[in-house]
């Protein structure tokens, strides 16, 4: 395999020295049971295959765009008692970050996104306290799998180990997905409150009240095609992203 000079891990300094990358994309996941069937670093493997694909893509159309190694832990503040569910909690995350944008600003590198791909993960806030601290790098982030409307694509509802997830895994590593056969069913139980219900209130799901194996949403109809499809638009809408950021002015954004 030859090296992708648009990921981090794969290059060397010779190239890296040469590159005047303009925008960092550190893909961040989660360490977590998905359903009976998916393998518990699939947040992992999705963020990672999105944001290199998403990269090559913008790489070609001229963007010097780099991905770093992805971080493979999340927020799972809500799943503590289902064993080896890792927890990073919110304020490591701003640790983590604080630090990779730290070495961004020393060495004059303009723009990061952090590509997000975990439900718990949310790091607008973060990012709001690091952009007063670091203004001189743009900071940015997005969920891949909300770069794409789901409902040109799946049928089924869910947000975890579901169709979509499914779907995806099927494409990008079907060795790692166990037979359909074996999935749960992926039933979720709903809050009782209406205002947490329709979710214009928010409170923290507790996962093992919440599903009985793990999942939320029927994976039942999930196909490699059809993940497939979903990640070209997803990662094509993103290299898109990255394309315009890379070639923005950050201090003339609006208009």
């Amino acid at each position: 395999m030859s090296p992708r000079p648009y990921i981090l891990a794969e290059t060397t300094w010779k190239t890296v020295r040469e590159a005047n990358y303009e925008v960092v994309v550190l893909p961040w996941g989660a360490t977590e049971a998905h359903n009976y069937h998916l393998p518990y670093a699939t947040d992992n493997f999705q963020s990672d295959y999105v944001a290199a694909e998403a990269a090559r893509l913008a790489w070609e159309q001229g963007a010097k765009v780099v991905v770093l190694p992805g971080i493979p832990f999340g927020v799972n503040t809500g799943q503590l008692d289902i064993t080896l569910d890792i927890n990073l909690n919110p304020s490591t995350q701003l640790l983590i970050l604080r630090d990779v944008v730290q070495v961004l600003a020393r060495q004059g590198i303009p723009k990061l996104v952090v590509l997000n791909g975990h439900g718990g993960n949310d790091f607008r806030q973060i990012l709001r306290e690091l952009q007063a601290e670091f203004p001189t790098v743009f900071l940015s982030t997005l969920n891949w799998f909300r770069a794409a409307d789901r409902t040109a694509f799946f049928s089924a509802p869910g947000d975890h180990a579901d169709e979509l997830e499914t779907s995806v895994m099927l494409h990008i590593a079907p060795d790692l997905v166990s037979p359909l056969a074996e999935a749960g069913s992926g039933a979720a139980k709903q809050f009782r409150i209406q205002a947490l219900r329709q979710g214009w209130a928010w409170a923290q799901r507790e996962w093992s009240q919440v599903s009985a194996d793990t999942g939320v949403g029927d994976p039942a109809a999930a196909t490699a095609e059809k993940g497939a499809a979903f990640l070209a638009a997803v990662t094509r809408n993103i290299s898109q992203f990255l394309v315009e950021l890379a070639a923005a002015d950050v201090r003339d954004l609006y208009e």
